[in-house]
């Protein structure tokens, strides 16, 4: 079974690879190349930074978004977006100005309102709340670090930072989280174990 790891110049690449490992992957391609992306059983799209510098990194790969979307929304492969990952499966993102995500899960990525005594970014480790049955998601702590929160439909999971920030998103077999399970020890890779076991 074949984890397709995106290599867009915006992930974590390393970290996630052994994370990934540690949930027990045994065949992880870490790869630019549309093709693997289009063969594999599963795909995973980490992503760290801006919204709109990780959308362009992405496009700029000739023909990924067209073979993660034949693979994921056509093919049902199981997806998962990690951190930034998470937030371009949003309809738009308005780091630096507006600009459009994938649009896979209808939605807007914007900063996190600042309150008194609420820090931005949110960085630290913070509880997940489910909210709504989902197999991949249950109840603890993740390691969060982020500035910019998913606002829409299909949320799975909340944390609190100066109110509720959706943690977790999903719909068939797509799922998103805002967390990093690179980052979350058992918490993170017991996540990681369910998605490669995920039969959505």
């Amino acid at each position: 079974m074949t984890t397709a790891l995106i290599d867009y110049g915006a992930g974590n690449l390393h970290s996630v690879h052994n994370a990934l490992k540690a949930a027990g992957a045994t065949d992880i391609a870490i790869t630019a190349d549309p093709d693997t992306v289009a063969k594999a059983d599963r795909i995973v799209l980490p992503g760290v930074g801006a919204f709109a510098a990780c959308r362009d990194g992405l496009a700029a790969l000739d023909g990924m978004i067209d073979a993660m979307e034949a693979r994921v929304l056509r093919g049902g492969a199981p997806f998962l977006g990690i951190c930034v990952g998470m937030q371009l499966m949003a309809t738009t993102g308005e780091e630096m100005g507006g600009h459009a995500g994938l649009g896979w899960i209808e939605g807007t990525v914007a900063r996190i309102p600042d309150a008194p005594g609420i820090r931005v970014p949110h960085m630290g480790w913070n509880d997940v709340v489910p909210a709504q049955p989902h197999p991949l998601i249950e109840p603890g702590e993740a390691y969060f670090l982020h500035s910019y929160a998913f606002t829409g439909a299909s949320v799975l999971a909340t944390t609190t930072h100066g109110g509720p920030v959706t943690a977790a998103i999903g719909r068939d077999n797509l799922i998103g989280i805002q967390f990093h399970p690179e980052k979350s020890q058992r918490y993170g890779i017991a996540l990681l174990e369910r998605f490669l076991a995920w039969r959505p």
